[in-house]
């Protein structure tokens, strides 16, 4: 397991799996341990996935500062980990909560990232969220469901501020509640920092407008990569923050939620697998 120095002296850890170009994953939650992200449904058959655990996380040190914990100083430790990798420009996926994180890392430094996932993330950078009435539609997507009629009461009660995650709307992150979804979600439960997660995105950490405009200027290639039943965000949220690039494109996994890597992993690989290949929109040169 690697470890390097961010900036500010935090010691941070990598895991990789896999072998070939470097593929840098940077994790949802917010602040949730790597490990969930398993090898992606298999894309590390074709990339070496290099998954970060953000500080605070997984196998990372805690910062002597917990304001670091904000979103927007994440970016230091992501420049960091790609110096450490002796990379002149990256490939970066970015899941859920980690999708403000990498919208942020390319805002500040667009010269450095060479194409750009982002799987299910939630445009909290770019000012926008999931409404709850996207989450309520994504929901009776699911009213067929045989565990529908337990975990929709307990989903709408989250929706209204219960202050307590009750784990019986889990299956409404999923696509199919099959037993590795089940396990999956298990494994989860143990590896966030919750007071990291309430500083992710705390007062200061986003300026949408300067970001909206600097993203507007990317030259790399971005992936935005939806589930049909995912509600946060929802396609056509996922739409909305494609087309803030100007090399976007735009794909819905059928029937896949929040993991779309479960629920389908052979779509989910050929699809991402293929957008970093270039057998899609070609890769465009670095800023000047």
């Amino acid at each position: 397991m690697p470890i390097f120095a961010a900036p500010d002296g935090t010691e941070l850890a990598y895991h990789l799996k896999g072998e070939g170009d470097p593929l840098v994953v940077l994790p949802g939650g917010p602040m949730q341990a790597s490990r969930y992200l398993g090898d992606l449904g298999g894309l590390a058959a074709h990339r070496q996935l290099v998954l970060l655990d953000l500080r605070g996380t997984g196998d990372s040190a805690v910062p002597v500062d917990p304001a670091t914990y904000r979103c927007d100083r994440l970016v230091d430790d992501v420049e960091a980990l790609r110096v450490q990798l002796g990379l002149e420009r990256m490939d970066v996926l970015a899941h859920s909560a980690g999708g403000s994180l990498a919208m942020l890392y390319a805002a500040r430094y667009p010269e450095r990232v060479r194409r750009l996932v982002l799987v299910t993330a939630n445009p909290w950078a770019l000012g926008t969220a999931a409404p709850p009435e996207d989450r309520r539609a994504a929901a009776l997507l699911r009213k067929d469901e045989p565990w529908f009629p337990t975990a929709f009461p307990a989903f709408e009660a989250w929706l209204d501020g219960a202050p307590d995650y009750d784990p019986a709307i889990a299956p409404f992150f999923y696509g199919r509640w099959d037993r590795a979804a089940q396990e999956h979600h298990a494994r989860g439960d143990e590896e966030f920092n919750d007071e990291a997660a309430d500083m992710y995105g705390s007062s200061g950490a986003y300026d949408p407008p300067a970001t909206h405009a600097a993203l507007s200027r990317l030259p790399a290639p971005v992936l935005v990569l939806a589930g049909e039943l995912d509600g946060a965000p929802r396609p056509e949220l996922a739409g909305r923050t494609a087309a803030v690039f100007p090399h976007a494109e735009l794909a819905v996994q059928p029937g896949a939620a929040h993991y779309p890597w479960l629920d389908d992993p052979e779509g989910f690989v050929r699809r991402v697998a293929a957008f970093l290949d270039g057998s899609g929109t070609p890769v465009l040169p670095a800023a000047e």
